[in-house]
């Protein structure tokens, strides 16, 4: 569940319309915590932080840090709980590669596709979450149409 009031640096749809190539999103237990490690050990930029997500910069590149309670309601959060999975609590994204095709490919392959295909409009973006056999979540994503 979302607890943020705080206006983000940017519209969230516009945000994820805006993103290409290869990023993460971090699910964290402490949120304040994984605000010093990026910014204090990483060095990286802090675009936008409030109680539910940390959008970080550095490195020519892009991530997110997202506080467990905005997955209250995807099935990641009890996987991101279960010890034995390998890359538990990471999201892989692939801005540009259609999510209806990998879902549909990852299926016929014998791969789990965790959740989507689906238009998630507050992110701008239409995404799968299909999980590889190592236990690593990729999310293949294109911006919604419309």
């Amino acid at each position: 569940m979302k607890k943020s009031s705080k206006t983000p640096f940017m519209a969230a749809p516009d945000y994820g319309k805006s993103l290409n190539g290869f990023s993460i999103n971090i699910l964290s237990t402490n949120l304040p915590r994984a605000l010093v490690f990026q910014s204090e050990v990483l060095a990286a930029e802090i675009l936008h932080e409030d109680e539910d997500l940390l959008i970080v910069s550095g490195y020519s590149s892009h991530w997110m840090v997202h506080a467990d309670h905005t997955y209250d309601k995807h099935p990641m959060l009890d996987d991101t709980r279960c010890a034995d999975r390998r890359g538990a609590g990471v999201e892989l994204r692939l801005h540009g590669r259609d999510p209806d095709i990998a879902s549909n490919r990852a299926l016929e392959l014998g791969f789990q596709v965790l959740d989507g295909p689906r238009d998630q409009p507050d992110h701008g973006l239409r995404e799968v979450h299909i999980v590889d056999d190592d236990g690593y979540v990729w999310v293949p994503d294109v911006p919604v149409k419309t």
